[in-house]
């Protein structure tokens, strides 16, 4: 079998991440099984779209490493790839279906369609108009009557219709549960109900991927299938996402979407491999996967039928780990933007700062909170320089930085390096315990008790005028 896979979104939005993660999978499916990998555009509901989402799902794709083989800008001669460029076909697959006996011509208003609400208040199509005759439907169509066409599901009690999911397994869903419902509407527009199965037959999908949301609407879709005498795809539906314990993710309340993340500093390999992650675990204990390990590793016996909650303290921690592998210049490539966002633009070495960054951020937009200390040292808290574990006190502080001073000011090397020497030489002499040293030295020249390197680091970040200055001005306000 040639293994055809397709993503197929509708163009209202930014990709969400359970629609990234149903695009990944298929994905990995047909690489790992040398298969065949497509983008549908499915654009029937006017209503929903937004401009320019069809660009955003480009841009996704690409950014993400997700490639497709087969699309509207890659055509592989199973197109249009785009649904509402293939419009003309939906109504003629439709009456085909009603000639075969599974669909029919309804012609029911709004009117009447309001009144069929059973005593819970819920809606079902009663098939009023399966029961007209051939003559009559034809009467009405010639007299312009607005029309839908509806499936028409089988009326055998205590029937079902089952099928075998890849994930989930036996499926059944009894044909009293399933609704007539409207395969072409009165615009002439398809449902995706019938579009997304005719698309796939014409298309050769093999394998439909999905969110589990579809599991008891896909035997409505196998008795079309039937109806048409065509082979039914294998199906692969999906655990959800979910937010907690009770709440899935949801794109229509703003949930995380990939350009949040991508915005917030995330790594996209590590978007992807934590997304992957969601509802799928690997044949093994590795969990920091670039994508040519996820297609390698990815077996459909590793998606869980369970939902998986959306963790970001662990997405962060995955983040961090791909930042750690990155070299200083790697991370100031992506890091840029973000310290060009805080109060030390321009005004430092950003390698030198990626040095003491790459093992203290998680994701790039941490950047900020970490060095705008650096522009903060003016009027600092006093209270930095007591520590009751050090027996540190301000009057202490104020010693250690009036004997260090002199030794200081005579590094003209003005290293890390240098510094270090200088600080483990008064460290020898005894006179103060070396926390209390570099506590002292850190607070005075950075303003901050907490900074992403040492004193000696942030000293040489700083240059060898700018600390002496901020140790001078420390001391006069420790002398009060």
């Amino acid at each position: 079998m040639n293994i055809r896979t397709r993503f197929a979104p509708s163009p209202t939005g930014f990709m969400h991440v359970g629609n990234l993660r149903t695009c990944l999978y298929g994905y990995l499916f047909a690489k790992k099984n040398n298969g065949t990998f497509v983008l549908r555009i499915e654009d029937t509901d006017q209503e929903r779209y937004v401009e320019g989402a069809v660009e955003i799902i480009y841009s996704t794709l690409a950014k993400a490493g997700i490639v497709h083989d087969e699309g509207p800008d890659k055509d592989g001669g199973y197109g249009p790839y785009v649904q509402s460029e293939r419009k003309g076909m939906y109504l003629d697959y439709a009456k085909e279906l009603v000639s075969k006996g599974g669909a029919y011509y309804c012609f029911c208003d709004k009117d009447r369609l309001d009144t069929l609400s059973n005593d819970s208040g819920i809606k079902k199509y009663d098939k009023h108009c399966l029961k007209l005759t051939l003559a009559e439907v034809e009467e009405k169509l010639n007299s312009g009557i607005a029309y839908v066409i509806r499936q028409n599901i089988p009326t055998i009690e205590a029937g079902v219709s089952s099928y075998e999911d890849m994930v989930f397994g036996t499926i059944s869903v009894p044909y009293n549960d399933m609704e007539d419902g409207v395969l072409i509407k009165s615009d002439g527009m398809p449902t995706y109900n019938f579009a997304n199965v005719v698309d796939d037959h014409l298309m050769n999908i093999t394998h439909v991927i999905r969110g589990m949301e579809y599991l008891s609407s896909t035997p409505k879709y196998n008795l079309m299938y039937d109806s048409f005498g065509w082979d039914k795809p294998l199906y692969m539906h999906l655990p959800q996402i979910m937010k907690d314990a009770t709440h899935k993710l949801s794109k229509r309340y703003g949930d995380a979407n990939f350009e949040d993340f991508l915005a917030k500093g995330y790594l996209v390999p590590a978007i992807i491999n934590y997304i992957a992650l969601l509802g799928w675990s690997p044949n093994g204990n590795q969990e920091k996967m670039y994508m040519d390990e996820l297609i390698e590793a990815f077996d459909v016996k590793g998606v869980s039928k369970s939902g998986s909650i959306f963790d970001e303290a662990k997405m962060r921690w995955l983040n961090s780990e791909y930042i750690k592998l990155m070299t200083p210049e790697q991370f100031v490539e992506v890091a840029t933007p973000y310290f060009e966002m805080s109060k030390i633009s321009g005004k430092y070495d950003y390698v030198m700062l990626a040095k003491l960054l790459i093992p203290r951020v998680e994701i790039l937009s941490d950047i900020a909170s970490k060095v705008d200390f650096l522009e903060e040292f003016d009027g600092y808290d006093m209270a930095l320089y007591v520590n009751k574990k050090n027996k540190m006190t301000g009057a202490i502080a104020l010693e250690i930085l009036e004997s260090m001073l002199p030794l200081l000011e005579e590094d003209n090397a003005w290293s890390n390096d240098s510094l270090q020497v200088i600080v483990n030489d008064f460290i020898e002499t005894g006179a103060y315990k070396k926390g209390q040293i570099f506590l002292a030295l850190r607070v005075a020249v950075t303003g901050s008790g907490m900074t992403p390197g040492g004193a000696t680091e942030m000293a040489e970040l700083l240059g060898k005028t700018e600390s002496i200055r901020r140790i001078e001005e420390s001391i006069n306000r420790l002398r009060g």
